[in-house]
């Protein structure tokens, strides 16, 4: 093999070696994105790019190292004698030279540092399947913000809420002051006619007819946000539970085998709806909750 030939499959090797080094690093930096978006509250998408890139680095990494530093092929050479050459000696100790083992031990520490990083990640979703230390599960599932009492019932916009916005034949989403994104607390309004229940609302009736139910059904959690008209009945769109506001939000169709949980709410000195206190009952499937 010329010096030449010899001097261009380093130039080879050095940038099949720098592009190695860039995926590892890439790989590592996409872990770490993935359990900052994390701790921050998480956010899908980015976490799924995050993982993407840390995933994809460490592929191409370790498809480039196959490619270009790993030996391929079968060989097959005339052997003539167990003596090697001048030559091949020298060409052996510079194969072997310091320079090229330091390099391709830093190509294995950027390996390992790029596939720790992935293990590390993974622990960061682990970590919210442990038990909070000193509270209890079952009370954290079956509470919600509206539990503190006096939060004010804001609509999606974050306005708070009067008996006047509630229109008939419509359903008006609210959420506990300052917990718009609480998943478990979302709730809902509606206008009904008093002398029509056959059961008293579980959370009892504000001014006018206004009630106040979980949105969520009791069946699979999905919003039940299809008020059929003239009938008084709620509808879940995933799975066609429907529930009679006029007999306590009770299923009178479909998989739901619970009623919605009533909010109890009252008017206060401004005229603003604010909640007494949790739901009645704990909001959406429960199936945890029952023997």
């Amino acid at each position: 093999m010329s010096d030449q030939t010899s001097d261009q499959r380093k130039r080879k090797e050095r940038g099949a070696e720098a592009r190695i080094a860039l995926a590892f690093g890439t790989s590592t930096l996409g872990a770490v994105g993935f359990a900052v978006v994390y701790v921050l509250g998480g956010q899908t998408q980015l976490e799924g790019a995050a993982l993407a890139v840390a995933f994809g680095g460490l592929a191409a990494g370790l498809a480039l190292w196959a490619a270009h530093l790993l030996p391929s092929g079968g060989y097959v050479e005339e052997h003539h004698g167990f003596s090697s050459g001048r030559h091949q000696q020298e060409k052996l100790a510079e194969q072997l030279d310091s320079s090229g083992g330091w390099r391709r031990r830093s190509l294995l520490g950027m390996l390992t540092v790029a596939v720790g990083s992935i293990a590390a990640a993974a622990l960061f979703p682990l970590r919210s399947l442990l038990q909070p230390r000193g509270e209890d599960i079952v009370d954290a599932l079956s509470t919600t913000p509206w539990r503190s009492g006096g939060l004010r019932l804001v609509d999606g916009h974050g306005e708070p809420v009067r008996v006047d916005d509630v229109t008939e034949d419509t359903i008006l989403t609210v959420y506990p002051e300052g917990h718009p994104k609480a998943g478990d607390a979302p709730a809902f309004l509606v206008r009904l006619e008093p002398e029509r229940f056959t059961t008293r609302p579980p959370g009892g009736v504000v001014a006018d007819g206004v009630v106040a139910y979980s949105l969520l059904c009791t069946h699979a959690g999905c919003p039940v946000s299809l008020l059929v008209q003239g009938t008084s009945r709620l509808l879940c769109p995933c799975h066609q539970s429907a529930f009679d506001l006029l007999d306590a939000a009770k299923p009178v169709s479909g998989p739901a085998g619970r009623p919605l949980p009533g909010l109890p709410i009252f008017v206060d000195d401004d005229g603003y709806l604010r909640a007494r206190g949790d739901f009645t009952a704990p909001p959406g499937p429960g199936f945890w909750s029952r023997p």
